[in-house]
């Protein structure tokens, strides 16, 4: 698919031991962008061609996922930051911003622990806590199970409920859930998504996401702690949208007051979990402002 400002490029890269599928586009400092669970690439369609007029933009299919390679491991956060780091260095780049939405924002979280020395800035959409998805309990058992991950679980594990609907209707049913602008999802991005989805491997390699994402190590086992949050000179975005069913909005006390980079937290009017897809012109624009250094530090 053609992008709106010139052609991104589709191209492969060996990183930590397994190959990348990824779209690219632009020149300049790195920026690599992260989808979350379902998604792939595409979930970026928006963002690529405006972040590329100002920087290298390379949006990978995450491990298992669309045309990246399916191992029958490795989907644990461990590794999938180590995948991150082995593309920014198979790039070329010493440092790079980094974008998570969804689950790519908890490996994006996680990066920013580990490698603060490889991050220029962090921006973090629909997570507002590194041990997310342990915040969506911050509502209760109904929260988490309001959740996309529980959603998706339930559904891709109803098969009865696949064969009455049709995988391309139960997923454009899936986004609409989770979000309010419903008319940002059409019948060609459900079709697209299906494709993703039907991939030898990939529905395997989904649910070893899910499981590793719902596991007890990830939820109990990343609590908040001030030596773990990024380091103190990484500037941090959190953009969430203000109908989001999976975020609890007290948790945003807890982020403003332990985390230690310079933050700036930012809520999207009439929008749901999708955010770069439903409210595309505003995520491009705090994108843009923050990354290029425009954004002041602040809590909104």
């Amino acid at each position: 698919m053609e992008s709106t400002a010139g052609v991104w490029k589709h191209q492969y890269v060996t990183a930590n031991n397994i190959r990348l599928h990824c779209v690219t586009q632009g020149s300049g400092d790195l920026v690599v962008l992260l989808h979350g669970l379902p998604e792939f690439w595409y979930s970026w369609r928006h963002q690529i061609p405006v972040l590329a007029r100002q920087f290298t933009v390379v949006v990978p299919d995450l491990r298992g996922f669309n045309d990246s390679e399916k191992p029958e491991s490795g989907y644990d956060l461990d590794s999938l930051v180590a995948d991150l780091r082995g593309l920014i260095a198979s790039l070329g780049y010493e440092k790079a911003h980094v974008v998570g939405h969804d689950w790519g924002g908890s490996i994006a979280w996680r990066f920013a622990r580990e490698f603060p020395q490889m991050l220029d800035r962090l921006a973090v959409l629909s997570l507002p806590c590194p041990q997310t998805p342990l915040a969506m309990l911050g509502g209760g058992l109904e929260r988490l199970r309001r959740s996309g991950s529980l959603l998706a679980v339930q559904w891709l594990g109803r098969s009865e409920d696949r064969e009455r609907m049709g995988l391309q209707d139960a997923i454009a049913q899936f986004f609409r859930e989770q979000s309010v602008r419903q008319a940002a999802f059409s019948a060609e991005d459900a079709q697209l998504y299906q494709a993703a989805l039907t991939k030898p491997g990939a529905l395997a390699a989904l649910f070893e996401h899910y499981r590793q994402c719902l596991s007890p190590q990830v939820l109990l086992g990343n609590l908040w702690d001030r030596s773990k949050s990024p380091g103190a000179d990484i500037p941090t975005l959190v953009l969430l949208g203000d109908q989001d069913a999976s975020v609890d909005r007290s948790l945003w006390q807890n982020l403003t007051r332990s985390l230690r980079a310079p933050l700036t937290l930012k809520t999207i009017a009439r929008c749901g979990h999708w955010v770069q897809q439903e409210a595309p012109q505003t995520v491009n624009r705090e994108l843009l402002d923050f990354l290029t250094g425009s954004h002041s530090s602040g809590r909104a």
